[in-house]
């Protein structure tokens, strides 16, 4: 059994490995750079990497609202073969989705049925997505259910409602939601086989025990939910900023994020 500083010391080495794929031009096509990718991998590597350390021995992954297709080109480039599912055709999506170890279809992740035969992945992902969902997320956990082989791994992270930000936000009498004028006061839906959607703003944050509850509803096991330590990549200037992470990272509960796995029985 790995150690506490093994564990971590290994998590920093495949830190450091993804930034040398994006250094490297790995991850998209620096010839054709989409405008958002770099914002996407300086604020999620961190996230990456804790997700990459724990598919390590999963084979095939499905990203299930795969979005900017950063965390599917990462687990590509690390040798899994990958399959992603988003609400957008092929032809709009970004550079990372060219690698050869990619897949990609289009779905309504909430609602739809995944176009996968039973029990074909050994992972699957969703990432900052189920605080977009307009609806109960138990049929997406179904169907994540459903794909997944006996044994398979699933790994859900969301926003953490009780983070720093948010308390800082009602404390000034904020709220802790996008602007209300442009995403709910004049917001229009989405409509999809009989279901109107609003995808393009948090309709939900989740506490820890919403988390696990959820998990423990869609008939998962071995649920593990925690806050997640946030070290975005910065340089220059932005490394400053790592000051008020780390004091953050010092108190859990005050963390931005909260990531969970689980197993398929």
């Amino acid at each position: 059994m790995e150690t506490r500083p093994s564990v971590y010391s290994a998590k920093r080495q495949l830190f450091r490995n993804l930034v040398r794929l994006w250094k490297a031009g790995k991850l998209d096509d620096p010839a054709n750079p989409h405008p958002r990718l770099k914002g996407v991998f300086v604020g999620s590597a961190d996230r990456y990497a804790e997700i990459a350390f724990a598919l390590q021995g999963c084979h095939r992954i499905l990203d299930v609202g795969s979005g900017s297709g950063m965390l599917l080109s990462v687990l590509a480039n690390l040798g899994h073969q990958c399959c992603g599912l988003d609400l957008l055709g092929p032809g709009e999506m970004p550079s990372t989705y060219r690698h050869p170890g990619i897949e990609y279809h289009t779905s309504n992740v909430e609602v739809d049925s995944y176009p996968f035969p039973d029990a074909s992945f050994d992972a699957v992902t969703c990432c900052q997505v189920l605080e977009h969902f307009s609806h109960s997320p138990l049929h997406a956990l179904s169907e994540m259910k459903r794909v997944l082989k006996p044994g398979g791994v699933i790994e859900l992270d969301v926003p953490n409602v009780a983070c720093f930000r948010n308390r800082l936000r009602l404390l000034r009498g904020k709220n802790i939601t996008w602007d209300y004028r442009e995403h709910y006061l004049h917001a229009k839906p989405l409509f999809h086989n009989g279901y109107s959607f609003y995808p393009f703003r948090h309709n939900r944050e989740f506490t820890r025990a919403e988390l696990r509850l959820l998990l423990f509803e869609a008939g998962f096991r071995d649920v593990r939910v925690r806050f997640m330590k946030d070290r975005n990549y910065r340089t220059g200037f932005g490394l400053f900023k790592a000051i008020g992470t780390a004091g953050r990272n010092l108190i859990p509960n005050l963390r931005k994020s909260l990531i969970a796995f689980a197993r398929k029985p």
